[in-house]
């Protein structure tokens, strides 16, 4: 009751009165939308409610914070399946250092197959083709303050880019996690996500050819022009989320989050979501995303997640994962994850 309690109160701070109006959206308003792809199956499957959990190489992503807590270096791959024939994947590796504290390497992409150059007197292509991608690369940093309370930072680079033009920013990360005794342990984790510079796209697709004045002699019609684009913020994050488990016992474990965000491009909104644990060998998950939204494309998720500590080694651990996202109109989503913990 006291966690449900937690939960309303985070949704009544962080969401408006729906009697008194959203306001603009602002959807459609940033650059580098890829970087709200959410990373790895087993935070999917629980309905992308992961800020306060954030227990392996995904918290790169969800909250650097989360690191810190890590004890055993561990190598994390994801691939998804994402809308429009797009691929994202993820890779990260997290390197604890005792006492000084824990660092981390993370690379996200977003891909599709060339597509083919067409123009108005050549619809059907000019036999030249294009491509377009994403991909952003950081490090991290993670440190316990103290036994319950540990701060991370991530600062990536950021490229977007379409044939011959391209974009680029720098961003950080910065997330924070405390652990308590109340309520099986209550967890509370914050992080603010793509604080950083704005993104312009420049290239030579944007030059031109033209005449400046034509009612001057001399001149002619091909004189390089160059046209300057708009620049566009980042998706700027804030999250703010709780998780415990009130059940467990030597054999099970069960789980469940909810994370309330606040992002510069779209309303308020909250995920929830939970996990069945059987000996930290089978995981069982669940979980509903964007509560609150106005016109959201599905919301539901779910999946599994094996893992075994025998695979390899005594001390090393090999985890599976996999999640289904419904997207509602658009395509279904399936996420993997495959992490080494040695």
């Amino acid at each position: 009751m006291k966690t449900l309690l937690v939960c309303v109160a985070l949704t009544e701070l962080l969401l408006p009165d729906p009697l008194q109006g959203q306001g603009v959206s602002k959807t459609g308003t940033v650059a580098a939308t890829f970087l709200e792809i959410p990373v790895g199956a087993s935070a999917v499957a629980m309905g992308s409610a992961f800020v306060s959990l954030a227990n392996d190489a995904t918290s790169l992503y969800w909250n650097p914070a989360g690191s810190a807590w890590l004890v055993q270096s561990e190598v994390l791959a994801v691939h998804t399946n994402w809308i429009g024939d797009t691929r994202f994947d993820f890779a990260s590796f997290v390197l604890p250092l005792e006492e000084f504290g824990t660092v981390g390497f993370n690379v996200t992409s977003l891909s599709m197959d060339d597509m083919k150059v067409t123009t108005v007197e050549k619809p059907e292509g000019t036999g030249e083709y294009f491509s377009a991608g994403d991909l952003a690369v950081g490090v991290s940093y993670a440190h316990r303050l103290t036994d319950r309370f540990t701060i991370g930072f991530n600062a990536k680079y950021i490229q977007q880019s379409i044939w011959h033009e391209s974009a680029n920013a720098f961003a950080i990360d910065v997330g924070t996690i405390f652990r308590t005794d109340l309520i099986g342990g209550l967890t509370i984790g914050a992080s603010l996500s793509n604080f950083g510079t704005p993104m312009k796209m420049s290239g030579r697709d944007a030059r031109q050819f033209g005449m400046l004045d034509p009612t001057k002699q001399g001149t002619n019609s091909q004189i390089p022009q160059d046209i300057e684009l708009d620049s566009w913020d980042l998706p700027l994050l804030f999250q703010i989320g709780v998780s415990t488990t009130p059940f467990k016992t030597d054999n099970y474990r069960f789980t469940i989050a909810a994370d309330a965000l606040h992002p510069n491009d779209n309303y308020e909104s909250i995920n929830v979501g939970g996990e069945f644990a059987f000996q930290d060998i089978l995981f069982l998950r669940g979980g509903y995303n964007a509560l609150g939204l106005p016109e959201r494309e599905g919301g539901a998720s779910f999946g599994f997640g094996i893992s075994s500590n025998s695979f390899l080694s005594s001390t090393t651990t090999v985890k599976f994962d996999y999640a289904f996202r419904d997207m509602g109109r658009l395509s279904n989503i399936n996420v993997f994850s495959l992490s080494v913990r040695f």
